[in-house]
C-alpha cells in the first residue's frame, strides 16, 4: 500500500512555487488539468510541480536550441533532479519548480528516478530513434509516460486494503503507454514534419505505410486506416489493462485518473472513426465534452465498471 506522508503547513515562498506551477499546468496542459482539479488541494499541488517539472523537460527536447545545447541543458536538469532527491534545494531556490517539487518530494513518496527515466526518453529524441517493434517502442513509452504514471501514483497514493494494490505501479505504467500510443497516432503527421517516427517499422511496413506522413494524404497504395485501427486495438487492451488501477485508488483521485484517461480514450474513438484525421490537422475535443468526462470520472462510474468487471472475471 502507498501511503502519503504528513507535512506542517507549506510556507509563503512554498505556496508561491506552487502557484507558478499551477499557472504552468493551467496554461498548457488543457487535458492534464481537467484531471488534477478534482483532487484535493495538497495533491493537485504536487501534480502541478510533477506537470512543470516535465514540461520543463519536454520543452528543452521540443525546442529549437542546437542539439548539443539541449544535452547540456538536460544534464543541468537531472543534476537539479538529483539536487532534489538529496533534499539539497532550499525554500528560497530561485527555481519555483524546484522548490514546488522539493516540497511534494517531501509531503508524498514520489519516485523521483521516473522523471530520470522521463529525461532518458528525450534523449532518446535527440539521438533520433526509431523503433522496430511494439517491444522497442514500449521502452520508449514507459520512460516519458509510464513514468508519469508512476510518479502520480506516488501522490495519488492506494487505498487500505485494496486489492492487488502490489500492482498498482504496473497497472498505472500501463495507462501511461496507453495515453502515449493515442499521442502517438494523434501527432503522427506532426512528429512526422519534424523528422520523427514512433510507430514501430515492421507495423508501417505491414500496412505499406514505411514511406511516412508529411502530408494530408496517406501513401499512395498504403492501408493508413487499417494501421491506425490495429494500433487503436493495441491502445484499447492498454487501457483496458491500466483501468484495473481505478478502484485502487481514492474517489478523488480516480476521479482524476479517470478524467484524464477518459479524455484521450474518447479521441482514441474520433481518430478510429475517420483514421486520415491525424494527417489533416490535431484532433482534439471540446471543453464540454472533457467536462462530461471529469464529470463521469467524479461519479466513480469508472471505477466501478472495472470493479464488476474484475470480480465476473474471478467469478
Amino acid at each position: 500500500m502507498i501511503r502519503t506522508v504528513e507535512s506542517a503547513p507549506a510556507s509563503a515562498p512554498v505556496l508561491a512555487a506552487y502557484s507558478y506551477c499551477e499557472a504552468v499546468t493551467g496554461q498548457q496542459a488543457r487535458n492534464f488539468a481537467y484531471g488534477i482539479r478534482l483532487l484535493p488541494t495538497p495533491k493537485r499541488r504536487a501534480m502541478s510541480a510533477l506537470y512543470a517539472f516535465s514540461r520543463r523537460v519536454d520543452d528543452i527536447g521540443d525546442g529549437v536550441l542546437p542539439a548539443d545545447i539541449k544535452v547540456s541543458r538536460l544534464d543541468d536538469t537531472r543534476t537539479l533532479l538529483t539536487r532534489i532527491r538529496e533534499g539539497a534545494v532550499d525554500e528560497d531556490h530561485t527555481d519555483p519548480v524546484a522548490v514546488a517539487l522539493a516540497h511534494a518530494a517531501r509531503r508524498f513518496p514520489i519516485p523521483l528516478g521516473g522523471l530520470d527515466e522521463l529525461i532518458d526518453g528525450v534523449q532518446m529524441d535527440l539521438r533520433g530513434e526509431t523503433y522496430e517493434t511494439w517491444d522497442d517502442l514500449k521502452v520508449y513509452c514507459r520512460c516519458v509516460a509510464g513514468a508519469i504514471g508512476r510518479l502520480s501514483l506516488g501522490v495519488f497514493g492506494t487505498e487500505p486494503g485494496a486489492r492487488g494494490a502490489e500492482r498498482a505501479p504496473e497497472y498505472a505504467d500501463t495507462l501511461g503507454l496507453a495515453l502515449q500510443l493515442t499521442n502517438i497516432l494523434r501527432d503522427v503527421r506532426e512528429d512526422a514534419e519534424d523528422g520523427r517516427t514512433y510507430l514501430p517499422a515492421d507495423d508501417l511496413a505491414k500496412f505499406g505505410c514505411s514511406a511516412g506522413f508529411k502530408g494530408p494524404k496517406p501513401p499512395e497504395g498504403s492501408d493508413f486506416a487499417g494501421l491506425v485501427h490495429f494500433e487503436v486495438r493495441r491502445a484499447r487492451a492498454l487501457f483496458a489493462e491500466g483501468y484495473r488501477l481505478l478502484p485502487m485508488l481514492d474517489r478523488r483521485s480516480g476521479a482524476c485518473v479517470a478524467a484524464m484517461a477518459g479524455i484521450y480514450r474518447r479521441l482514441l474513438d474520433r481518430i478510429e472513426r475517420d483514421p486520415e484525421a491525424v494527417l489533416r490537422g490535431r484532433v482534439s475535443l471540446p471543453g464540454r465534452e472533457k467536462a462530461y468526462v471529469a464529470v463521469r470520472g467524479l461519479s466513480g462510474l469508472d471505477a466501478r465498471h472495472v470493479t464488476r468487471r474484475t470480480v465476473r472475471r474471478r467469478v
